[in-house]
């Protein structure tokens, strides 16, 4: 385990403390980077097509790359923020088999290693917009990514440090599962990566077989081995995935969540929610409503 973690290296993209307000209320949320909040004052929510998870004062919560989400704040929130890119020798992230939003209390060294990011990485905010809309775009990365180029030694490699701790802190958690499975070659989760997000385009196998420059047969076959499922079938399953996510949290039509989702008509995202769910989108809508009417019933009495 220790060769394997020496091996990662993590790149500062963005590190700044904000306030924020209910304009804070942004959905499908899906990134390549990893987020780390604490939260000092206020209240907000993140949101997904499995869990409702609370951020709340004096708590540390890790959002990891890939992890569809909806971020919200009704009123105040302030906190601390950090924004990296993970890189990993053989090509598998620490949190490949944690990808849900881990929350825990923090320590006084882990507010304290947010203020020494922030004092030796000046100007590594958002400014142009806090949308991920607006700012998670490759010119952005790369623009962000360029300035570790510049930093001294000193503050490449404190940044790093500081980085590992507060990574550190989730991995002993007791939400981390851990897991040493043989590691996913580079071109497969490359496929994975692109899948998750480019799920409006037209995603087919032949396609993505050609960019890892292997024969469909064959690169279908190793994604098989390596995920557990044929590419068409993860394909579908991470389509379902965030129009389970749209159903639950937006009122588009099941029109547009066809549109949203990479399907052609809603014939054949009805077809496919049925065989992926086993129900059908109007019963799953009517099912978390019923969710929904209960959780506010619990609510109220306590």
């Amino acid at each position: 385990m220790s060769k394997r973690l020496l091996g990662h290296t993590f790149s500062l993209l963005n590190v700044d403390y904000v306030k924020l307000n209910e304009k804070w209320d942004y959905g499908n949320v899906i990134s390549p980077y990893f987020r780390i909040y604490y939260i000092d004052e206020g209240e907000g929510l993140v949101l997904s097509n499995t869990e409702k998870i609370k951020l709340e004062e004096g708590f540390l919560y890790i959002i990891p790359s890939f992890t569809l989400c909806h971020l919200r704040c009704d009123a105040y929130l302030s906190q601390y923020f950090l924004h990296f890119f993970e890189e990993s020798p053989v090509g598998l992230s620490l949190f490949e088999y944690n990808r849900k939003v881990i929350k825990m209390p923090a320590l006084e060294t882990d507010i304290a290693n947010f203020k020494r990011l922030l004092e030796i990485n000046p100007g590594r905010g958002i400014n142009r917009s806090d949308n991920p809309k607006i700012y998670e775009k490759t010119i952005y990365y790369k623009s962000y990514q360029e300035l570790n180029n510049i930093v001294s030694d000193s503050t490449y490699l404190e940044t790093q440090g500081i980085i590992l701790q507060l990574i550190s802190r989730f991995l002993s958690s007791k939400q981390f599962k851990n897991k040493n499975p043989a590691p996913i070659p580079s071109k497969i989760l490359d496929a994975i990566s692109y899948i998750q997000l480019n799920l409006t385009s037209n995603l087919t196998v032949d396609y993505l077989a050609k960019r890892a420059n292997l024969h469909q047969d064959y690169f279908s076959r190793i994604f098989l081995q390596f995920t557990g499922e044929r590419p068409l079938t993860y394909i579908h399953v991470k389509r379902i995935e965030r129009a389970q996510y749209l159903i639950t949290t937006t009122n588009l039509s099941y029109i547009e969540i066809a549109e949203e989702t990479g399907f052609e008509n809603v014939s054949y995202f009805s077809k496919i929610f049925k065989k992926v769910t086993s129900l059908t989108p109007g019963q799953y809508k009517q099912q978390n409503l019923l969710k929904c009417d209960a959780i506010t019933a619990l609510e109220c009495r306590s």
